[in-house]
């Protein structure tokens, strides 16, 4: 069997880029790591985490977007309970609405986590409850 090594990137429709890469690095704490220019105009971003393990791709396709809100497909790796906890803080001082720490099927969760569009993100930990 030939091996895979894990996701390179998830790319997600958005209605507007400009509004998403804000909300993206404000929320998230992503940094743009590639832009993709079209005719002079900005269509998409590739974002990254400081530590380069995730790759969130934005690209403007707003019909798409709108197909997406109230969607969950994307759940972010937290690697402990610890980090989620901080990350409930942090949404908290941001003021972003979220469910809470909740139980996964597995670890805990933070789900609730909604973009600009409407797409639901959610915090998931590695860590696995006993």
């Amino acid at each position: 069997m030939v091996l895979l090594g894990g996701f390179h990137h998830v790319k997600l429709p958005v209605s507007s880029v400009h509004k998403s890469l804000e909300w993206y690095r404000r929320v998230l704490g992503l940094e743009v790591a590639i832009e993709f220019v079209e005719d002079g105009v900005l269509r998409g971003v590739a974002l990254t985490d400081t530590g380069q393990t995730l790759m969130i791709a934005l690209r403007e396709e707003p019909e798409r977007a709108a197909g997406l809100s109230g969607f969950d497909p994307v759940a972010l790796a937290v690697p402990t309970l610890q980090a989620l906890h901080a990350w409930s803080e942090h949404l908290d001082a941001l003021s972003v609405e979220h469910s809470g720490i909740a139980e996964g099927s597995v670890g805990w969760l933070i789900g609730g986590i909604i973009d600009p569009d409407g797409i639901e993100l959610r915090l998931y930990t590695r860590e696995r409850r006993p």
